[in-house]
């Protein structure tokens, strides 16, 4: 996060915590984490809301977050867990994991809010074993200049309010530029205000 005071630390998590919970991103949430299988990675796990969703396919997971107060208020959902949660403190750029080590790697509206994309997403690559995948629902850049517009006005005032969230990232070509390749895509807006809702939702593999 941007900011270390008290907006921060005691109310932006219950905040996103709240907003994230939204039923319209309850079938995202769900086909992707779904799709999770062996040892899964999951990146800015927040406050543990994917956690009821992993099935049988999925047999350890690592979550990773750099909020001392996510990680406490994903203790307190371990119980809905189905499989070994074993939760993590650091920065998706410096994932403390050896390489090669995971089958899967999950992004949940993640990769808007993390500082260098790039080098979290060649840290993603890194730790995923060869044929391992990686699966993602984001929001990010819409198509429309008219939004665009938008999202690039808005994005500098709402970083600061979000939690460092930006706007108008284009997350597949930040996914390839990370050393990736898309082999499933979907994109749309949700319902609700368009700068907001341009979802990228797929599958990657990394590139040899």
């Amino acid at each position: 996060m941007l900011n270390t005071g008290f907006y921060a630390r005691r109310v932006l998590p219950w905040i996103i915590d709240l907003s994230m919970r939204s039923g319209n991103l309850a079938a995202y949430r769900q086909v992707t984490i779904s799709a999770a299988r062996g040892t899964v990675i999951e990146i800015g796990i927040g406050s543990g809301l994917n956690l009821p969703l992993y099935g049988s396919s999925a047999t350890h997971l690592y979550g990773i977050d750099p909020s001392p107060q996510f990680l406490l208020m994903v203790k307190k959902r371990l119980k809905h867990a189905s499989l070994p949660v074993e939760l993590v403190r650091a920065s998706a750029e410096e994932l403390p994991i050896g390489s090669h080590c995971a089958d899967t790697v999950v992004i949940t509206w993640t990769l808007c809010s993390i500082r260098d994309p790039i080098k979290a997403l060649r840290e993603m690559r890194r730790v995923l074993k060869p044929g391992g995948r990686l699966l993602f629902v984001e929001h990010g850049l819409a198509p429309e200049r008219k939004v665009q517009g938008w999202q690039n006005r808005l994005g500098p005032c709402w970083q600061r309010i979000s939690g460092g969230c930006h706007l108008n990232r284009k997350m597949d070509d930040l996914i390839a530029a990370g050393g990736f390749s898309i082999d499933e895509i979907h994109t749309g807006y949700l319902k609700g205000p368009k700068f907001l809702a341009f979802i990228y939702q797929g599958s990657a593999v990394p590139r040899a």
